[in-house]
């Protein structure tokens, strides 16, 4: 937005305190001028013989004003200076939280300030905004890695398309049963990323109506739907839990609650495996915990597991398995809706998935009339 220009913030501080310092000179002069007011006669008295020689207030005057003049000429200019002088140093952390500005605004997230010294406003607001660069440094890293992702695995199906049909032009007398067959198993793949970028991108606008919503229910739902993928892979879905209610969106926390059910059928152990789906209420918060059997996993990997197209070591993609965005999805929700993801491994393998959502707020009890 154009603005006029006017007169810095320095340039106000001086004004400021050469005025509020010749306002205490002026009060101060005018407070000594009362009080030899008090001691001075108004004219000369008449008495017989020699007297001493008696300063009127006339003669008061005329040696006061000139001194009083000159006082506040020195104040004035001792404002001036100091004042110019005190707020440049008051405000050198305000220039450099300015240049720094400057420099996130050409684009570079990695400048910071670090203002030294002892704790005030300037050091609370060089703090912040430093906290501020480092979240969005971050999280333009983080989308330039997930553009960067989402181009490779959008650009897959297509070279795979473009491939089966290069073959098939090239060779008449290929299976066109089995070039269709592979061409729907392509086509489904890149619809479902295409679906779970747009759920994704839902979940981080926040573009939803919230509404109250049972856990319980939907985790139920979830593991109703997905059961018979998990019969098909010899795993056993258990679900306990009481009333978890909480308000949001019940499409997302759907999706949400299946793609954490869905993710731990296919991640699990070839056979015999067990995934346990619970839900709990408490004063401030509704939990949702899915527990998987499977593969031993450290700390360290299971925390890389809510990056978008990361399955992990020895998670290869199957017919079965998802575009790669099921948990990064689950965050995006969990955080759109003031909640938190928490993946830690199973002892024995496997992975514990913890989702914590703030409870319904408590209803307001009747008034009497």
């Amino acid at each position: 937005m154009a603005r006029a220009p006017g007169p810095s913030v320095r340039l106000k501080l001086t004004l400021s305190y050469a005025g509020f310092l010749m306002l205490a000179g002026t009060l101060l002069l005018a407070t000594v001028w009362v009080f030899l007011l008090r001691y001075v006669p108004d004219r000369a008295g008449f008495a017989p013989g020699p007297v001493p020689f008696s300063p009127t207030r006339s003669d008061l005057l005329d040696a006061f004003a000139p001194r009083a003049a000159q006082a506040l000429t020195v104040l004035l200019v001792v404002g001036l200076v100091g004042g110019w002088l005190l707020a440049g140093r008051m405000l050198a952390p305000l220039t450099r939280i300015t240049e720094a500005t400057r420099i996130a605004a050409r684009g570079d997230l990695s400048h910071r300030i670090r203002l030294d010294g002892r704790s005030d406003e300037f050091r609370e607001l060089a703090d912040a905004f430093d906290t501020m660069l480092a979240r969005l440094e971050g999280q333009v890293a983080e989308q330039q890695r997930f553009a960067a992702n989402a181009s490779h695995e959008l650009r897959t199906p297509l070279a795979i398309t473009q491939t089966l049909l290069d073959v098939a032009r090239t060779d008449p007398d290929h299976d066109h049963g089995e070039l269709v067959d592979r061409l729907h198993d392509v086509n489904a793949r890149a619809i479902r990323l295409t679906e779970a970028l747009l759920v994704l991108g839902r979940a981080d606008q926040r573009s939803f109506t919230r509404e109250q919503v049972d856990l319980s229910l939907l985790a139920e739902d979830a593991a109703e739907t997905l059961l018979p993928s998990a019969e098909e892979r010899g795993i056993t879905i258990v679900t306990s839990g009481d009333p978890t209610p909480t308000v949001g969106s019940a499409a997302l926390l759907q999706q949400l609650t299946t793609n954490l059910v869905h993710n731990a059928i296919v991640h699990n152990l070839p056979d015999h495996g067990v995934v346990w789906v619970t839900t709990g209420a408490h004063p401030q918060s509704v939990v949702l915990t899915v527990e998987n059997t499977g593969e031993e996993l450290t700390p360290e990997l299971a925390a890389t597991l809510v990056e978008p197209f990361q399955r992990g070591t020895g998670r290869v993609r199957t017919h079965q398995t998802g575009a790669g965005l099921g948990l990064a999805i689950v965050r995006s929700i969990a955080h759109a809706h003031d909640g938190t993801l928490t993946l830690a491994p199973r002892a024995g393998g496997g992975l514990f998935v913890t989702v914590q959502l703030p409870a319904p707020p408590a209803p307001t009890p009747p008034t009497g009339g």
